[in-house]
């Protein structure tokens, strides 16, 4: 196996990118440039456009058009995939197989059954780390609601109100991904999914249910999709969460979070900013939005890639631990993800 833990390591963890598309190139550019401990060393994808973007951008990466040759490549500590979901599963597995760490984009799988392989399969491999990047759990300002919710300051908390909404895209960028998105709950609003367990200390889901209207994208619904969907979420011991969830956000991108505990409430992100400049003319007063969720989760993106690649550093020794969101974790928010889409197509609720 080429994967070695600290104890051997003398140098940095060296990562191979798998995918360079739009999220790729952010996160090979922090891998690159702005992680410490961690060399870019290796990237991979199918298409020679994105090969040429790695030769032209990164520090001299060897370059692959197959997955297979990237894995073996004895070199490479970890991968780092950003690719399509349906490939999540297996490549999770060949890399594990291969004793490399892993990071996944989320999420796991659109398939549950698909997530249940992958669990058992990294059950095999405790030595290595296999982490899906639900970012907002890096996200500063969702960090210190963790922290405050952790120490006590708004009580029990049990109702959490969390929302993913884009900016509208003219173009139809959804409408293309829609046959391979997984409808706009396990898209967008899995990450609310995974803030709220979190946010209420991991409850288990025990039933949802699921409504929405298409505003704009009619093509839509040839694919049983929504670019406007809500859902309520029944958890074990009685907590709530609320769901919203928007592809035609007129303003930018607006994610944000509210929980509510018997002795206070917080809230994250209630007006999208991109900064703290407040604007006055004639129209009243505003503030310039975050246009996308790069911008929104610039810092949380980075902070999670830190994470992994100490939690790699650190595997073997008294300090190794879990970065950020397990495999547990993402078969949770695919599972209520997955029931979420089944009510919204059945029109009833659906019990877990």
């Amino acid at each position: 196996m080429s994967a070695i833990s600290s104890v051997e390591r003398k140098g940095p963890v060296r990562v191979g990118i798998v995918g360079l598309g739009r999220l790729g190139r952010r996160h090979a550019q922090n891998l690159a440039y702005r992680v410490p401990g961690a060399a870019l060393v290796a990237a991979c994808s199918p298409l020679e456009e994105e090969r040429e973007w790695a030769r032209d951008t990164l520090p001299e990466p060897r370059l692959y058009a197959e997955y297979a040759a990237l894995l073996a490549d004895p070199d490479v500590d970890a991968v780092w995939l950003v690719t399509p979901s349906a490939l999540h599963a297996q490549q999770i597995v060949d890399a594990l197989r291969a004793g490399k760490h892993v990071f996944c984009e989320k999420p796991l799988s659109l398939d549950l059954a698909e997530c249940e392989r992958v669990l058992a399969e990294a059950s095999r491999y405790p030595h290595l780390q296999a982490t899906i990047g639900f970012m907002r759990r890096f996200d500063p300002s969702y960090r210190d609601a963790f922290d405050k919710i952790h120490t006590g300051a708004i009580g029990r908390p049990f109702l959490v109100r969390s929302q993913t909404c884009d900016r509208n895209d003219p173009d139809g960028f959804f409408v293309r991904f829609a046959p391979t998105s997984g409808g706009i709950f396990l898209d967008c609003t899995v990450h609310d999914i995974d803030v709220a367990r979190w946010l209420l200390g991991k409850p288990r889901a025990t039933r949802v249910y699921a409504t929405g209207t298409i505003a704009l994208h009619e093509g839509l619904r040839e694919f049983g999709d929504v670019d406007n969907g809500v859902a309520i979420c029944e958890f074990e011991g009685g907590g709530l969460a609320m769901f919203y969830a928007s592809r035609t956000m007129a303003h930018g991108n607006d994610s944000g979070s509210e929980v509510i505990g018997t002795a206070g409430a917080l809230t994250i992100g209630r007006i999208p900013r991109a900064n703290r400049v407040e604007i006055l003319d004639a129209g009243g007063v505003r503030n310039e939005c975050t246009p996308t969720f790069f911008e929104r989760f610039e810092d949380a993106f980075l902070a999670e890639a830190q994470a992994f690649v100490a939690a790699v550093s650190s595997v073997g020794t008294s300090t190794g631990e879990q970065a950020g969101a397990s495999l547990a974790d993402a078969l949770e928010a695919t599972r209520i993800g997955s029931a979420l889409r089944a009510s919204l197509q059945s029109g009833q609720a659906v019990t877990l």
